[in-house]
């Protein structure tokens, strides 16, 4: 079973969002109800096409002058942690590449299993001073 694809002629569309234009519908629900358009967005989509965008509805964000400045501060915060986080980005590229650079004069060709090794004394000197103090 097959979907019914409904095409609108352009003088249709037009005369929907004439209607609208003129006031006889208060709302683009209505107008929609009225021609039996099922869409939800369909007549929201001619309004935008003819060029009508005043007739959507707008939406006003009212804040208190708390919601204002915490909103501000939290910008701010969001900057400073990516600031944060670039700069710690940038730390490890350099700690990369001064890895890479070291095992390169230390004639280590693998990196990646030099990393593990090291990483495995690290975790095992770790656990070995665990039980001490």
């Amino acid at each position: 079973m097959s979907a019914t694809v409904i095409k609108y002629s352009e003088s249709f569309k037009l005369q929907v969002v004439r209607d609208l234009e003129s006031g006889r519908f208060r709302t683009i629900h209505e107008a929609g109800s009225f021609y039996g358009i099922a869409g939800a967005t369909t007549v929201k989509g001619w309004v935008i096409k003819f060029g009508k965008d005043r007739l959507l509805p707008r939406v006003v964000r009212m804040e208190t002058p708390n919601e204002q400045n915490e909103l501000k501060r939290l910008r701010q915060r969001v900057r400073q942690l990516e600031g944060l986080l670039a700069d710690k980005e940038l730390g490890l590229v350099i700690s990369e590449t001064y890895l890479e650079l070291a095992c390169e004069r230390a004639g280590i060709a693998d990196v990646e299993d030099f990393k593990k090794k090291i990483a495995g004394r690290a975790h095992g000197a770790g656990s070995s001073n665990a039980g001490k103090g």
